[in-house]
């Protein structure tokens, strides 16, 4: 992975780095499926890619499956892929993308997973659009055991401890 980047203005004494990075990260992919579509982005600056189905699969009201893309990817180490809903696809037809993350080390086939949630079956045809996939940075920290963690106003509140209102 090349990495170019621009550094506007760096303040040593501080050790504060302010800074504009143009980054070019190249994610290489590989067809398995020969006639599979490419991943694309629809418009320029969008956040995510289409990803294509390389298959025809019908999906009955509850299944949960996972339908190929024809497509293998090289993520570079510190980048995930994360793949999501198509927003229009799930409003329409319920048609949900559930367990997304591709991790950077991984170079088999994207499988998206979908679940649906719809009434009646619905049929994914080869080539058309089934989820898109984000490509973001990712931190790795080190993880410490420790007896106690520090106090806070939540606390233990976890699933609607905020309420609705």
């Amino acid at each position: 992975m090349e990495i170019n980047y621009l550094c506007l203005f760096c303040d040593t004494k501080s050790l504060y780095v302010s800074s504009l990075l143009l980054l070019f990260v190249k994610v290489l992919i590989k067809k398995v499926v020969d006639d599979a579509i490419l991943p694309s982005y629809a418009h320029e600056g969008d956040a995510g890619m289409d990803v294509y189905s390389a298959e025809n699969k019908i999906i009955s009201p509850g299944e949960r499956t996972l339908v190929r893309t024809g497509v293998c990817f090289a993520i570079p180490k510190g980048y995930v892929g994360l793949v999501m809903d198509k927003s229009g696809i799930v409003s329409k037809t319920g048609l949900k993308t559930v367990a997304g993350v591709i991790d950077s080390g991984y170079r088999g086939e994207l499988l998206v997973s979908l679940i649906h949630l719809g009434k009646e079956p619905y049929e994914v045809k080869k080539n058309v659009k089934i989820a898109q996939m984000l490509v973001k940075t990712v931190e790795s920290p080190e993880l410490e055991l420790v007896e106690s963690l520090d106090e806070t106003a939540r606390g233990n509140g976890g699933f609607g401890s905020t309420g609705l209102q």
